[in-house]
């Protein structure tokens, strides 16, 4: 297969249904005023409400946008959000954040320290309130496309601190713990489901850090085996989404860190391939694939039919755009492992999954998303 045989009169064509030829992980560059009603928020100068009005306003906006370029699959941007999995997190009985967890990221630039919260899980976990549907409904009315619904993956609670992390008084047995996680997000995806909801994206960056070495030798100074975690977080994910709808489509989206466009894990997919694609009961996977620390191809072959693998080929952490030429010679080497009808594309990661936000420009952002689109709708035919 060459580049110009991927976008001929057979090819596969656009997908109804997500994921789509052309879509996006989820999150955006913030505007200033956002970032500076959050200020404001946090120095008391505005409350709550005043400040969700400027979320608002914001979402409205990120939602033109995405429907502007053409995208189907649209978020509100994470805009409400500070980290992507914290805020989400604590909003679960039984979890607090307790100061943080050092982690040197690395980036084209240099080393980057940074402390993200280190999640505590201090009480049994309870699905106490319904947390995304609100934001989830303003977001289904404020757009004609498919809303798509971003959370972080269940096995954030356990990777980072592992069994030191959680209550021993809680949590005497950890399958107990696993249980209640599956069992708080089962209703979390029952409410969302109820508001309409049919597009959800876990993010998980265990599964990615499970790929490198020194990831892995971390999680054995923890106590765990870094062989046996994939199996234990596939089970654990499962039975979070095994009650879902049969119309609402799971995909997962691996990541290895993404803070100002550093990254904290590299290496291929090899370690966790053969679980994550045939024991991972989600309906497709939002891969990093931007450079060579994501490694090779080779791991698709494990990918079943039925399943939908996203090609994050196009990075979110440098602004030089990629050559759509390279893009399409990529595609087709994923391709000799994957069915070209079961792939997509998508930039790597989203633009900002704290709120801090990549070192990329809002026009990069742009010329990133429109590479993709049109990429897609020359490969596929339709995006």
């Amino acid at each position: 297969m060459t580049a110009t045989a991927t976008h001929t009169a057979s090819a596969p064509g656009a997908r109804t249904k997500p994921p789509f030829r052309a879509d996006h992980v989820g999150s955006f560059l913030r505007p200033k005023f956002l970032l500076d009603a959050r200020e404001q928020f946090r120095g008391g100068v505005i409350g709550a409400a005043e400040l969700r009005k400027v979320e608002d306003e914001a979402i409205r906006e990120i939602v033109r946008y995405q429907e502007g370029l053409g995208l189907h699959g649209i978020t509100d941007g994470e805009f409400r959000r500070t980290f992507f999995h914290t805020d989400f997190l604590t909003q679960l009985s039984g979890v607090e954040t307790h100061g943080g967890i050092h982690v040197r990221f690395h980036s084209a630039k240099g080393e980057v320290d940074f402390e993200p919260p280190v999640m505590q899980v201090t009480g049994k976990i309870r699905h106490a309130k319904a947390i995304q549907r609100a934001d989830f409904e303003f977001l289904k009315s404020v757009t004609t496309q498919t809303p798509k619904v971003t959370i972080p993956s269940p096995t954030m609670l356990h990777f980072r601190g592992g069994r030191a992390a959680i209550s021993g008084d809680a949590y005497p047995d950890l399958e107990q713990f696993y249980a209640d996680v599956a069992e708080a997000y089962a209703d979390e995806l029952r409410n969302l489901a109820d508001a309409g909801c049919r597009y959800l994206q876990l993010d998980d960056t265990n599964l990615a850090y499970l790929c490198d070495e020194k990831m892995r030798e971390g999680a054995r100074q923890r106590g765990d085996d870094p062989n046996e975690l994939p199996r234990r977080y596939a089970r654990l994910i499962n039975a979070a989404i095994a009650r879902r709808p049969k119309d609402m489509t799971v995909c997962i989206h691996l990541c290895r860190g993404n803070f100002k466009s550093a990254w904290a894990a590299e290496g291929g997919y090899e370690p966790v391939a053969e679980v994550l694609f045939n024991e991972l009961g989600v309906d497709g996977y939002f891969l990093e694939y931007d450079d060579a620390r994501s490694g090779d191809f080779a791991p698709l072959r494990h990918v079943p039919k039925g399943k939908t693998v996203v090609l994050g080929l196009v990075s979110t952490k440098v602004g030089v755009l990629e050559p759509k030429d390279t893009l399409k010679r990529r595609i087709d080497e994923a391709a000799k492992y994957v069915p070209l009808e079961q792939l997509c594309l998508s930039p790597q990661c989203g633009f900002s999954s704290t709120v801090h936000g990549n070192d990329i420009a809002v026009a990069s952002q742009t010329a990133k998303l429109e590479l993709v689109i049109e990429t897609a709708g020359e490969v596929w035919g339709g995006v």
